[in-house]
């Protein structure tokens, strides 16, 4: 399966912020988004239910679906930014009109709850951004280096070139195939569903999560051993996991865990690596061909 990089973009083109998740605390993040793309030079547009709210969410189903559907829609949107995770992006997959990307390929930018999308556009043919959203754009001075990443990348002047110190945890060798993942509740959940990652044989994982108990991380790292997923891959990326819910009775640490779960498969795997919700979270291209070098003194991952 081929999966193709969406068109760099230009000065002027339009970016599109959505709201396809959870409703926002603090609205005043999207304008401060919308500032920071407009000093980068892009002309940018929010979507008509990006502020909305309905319990949970940023608006019905319908109606984030309709802000989504609409920027795929149309030739003058070259971007679509999501303004936030949360939960609801899965809900929106089965009348998505994501096959739209296959006529009018676009980067959407996000992550955490928006693994969904990126799990469903990569499906369509089409790569996307795993990339900070909203809140890192309004305060772009606290990741002025990611976001320069993500910008360079978004208008095709740059490239993932990445390098990570050693842990004591990691598993030295190299893998080169195309980059999935994101955060591993929604990996989990996407599992046996026609919208999870197309992963191949020798592809490279990355993941991360917030908020888990280590007990739901291992069920989870258990369901892709036990499906199959990661038996296929040629290397695993280990992010940040963020507010682990301490759990001394369980008996096993995060390493432990993701140790254990790629058991007997001779691959890389790399942990400490700069994604996720806390810190520092550079953009990763879902879908790119990507190379994983791991030994004793550092971790590399460069795109192909």
């Amino acid at each position: 399966m081929d999966i193709l990089l969406p068109p760099a973009l230009e000065k002027g083109d339009k970016i599109v912020i959505i709201s396809p998740s959870s409703a926002l605390a603090d609205a005043s993040i999207v304008e401060g988004a919308k500032q920071t793309l407009e000093k980068w030079g892009f002309s940018v547009e929010v979507a008509p239910h990006a502020l909305g709210k309905a319990g949970h969410f940023a608006g019905t189903d319908d109606e984030r679906r309709a802000d989504l559907t609409d920027a795929l829609r149309r030739e003058d949107v070259k971007c679509i930014l999501c303004s936030r995770g949360g939960y609801g992006a899965m809900r929106l997959l089965e009348e998505a009109e994501l096959t739209l990307l296959q006529k009018h390929p676009k980067w959407l930018i996000g992550f955490s709850d928006i693994t969904a999308l990126h799990a469903s556009i990569t499906n369509q043919g089409c790569c996307s951004l795993h990339a900070p959203m909203a809140k890192a754009l309004a305060h772009s001075h606290s990741q002025k280096s990611t976001l320069t990443a993500m910008k360079k990348i978004l208008m095709g002047t740059g490239s993932m070139t990445y390098e990570v110190k050693a842990n004591k945890h990691n598993i030295s060798g190299e893998a080169e195939g195309r980059l999935f993942g994101g955060n591993l509740s929604l990996l989990y959940a996407l599992q046996g569903t026609p919208y999870q990652f197309p992963i191949e044989k020798g592809d490279i994982l990355f993941i991360e999560d917030l908020s888990e108990k280590l007990y739901h991380i291992d069920r989870m790292m258990h369901n892709l051993r036990l499906s199959g997923m990661l038996g296929k891959i040629g290397g695993l990326i280990v992010g940040t996991f963020s507010d682990i819910t301490p759990n001394p009775n369980f008996g096993q640490t995060l390493e432990d865990i993701m140790l254990a779960s790629v058991k007997g498969y001779n691959i890389p795997v790399c942990f400490g690596f700069p994604v996720g919700h806390e810190g520092k979270n550079v953009p990763l291209i879902e879908g790119a061909r990507v190379r994983l070098t791991v030994n004793a003194e550092k971790s590399t991952l460069v795109q192909k």
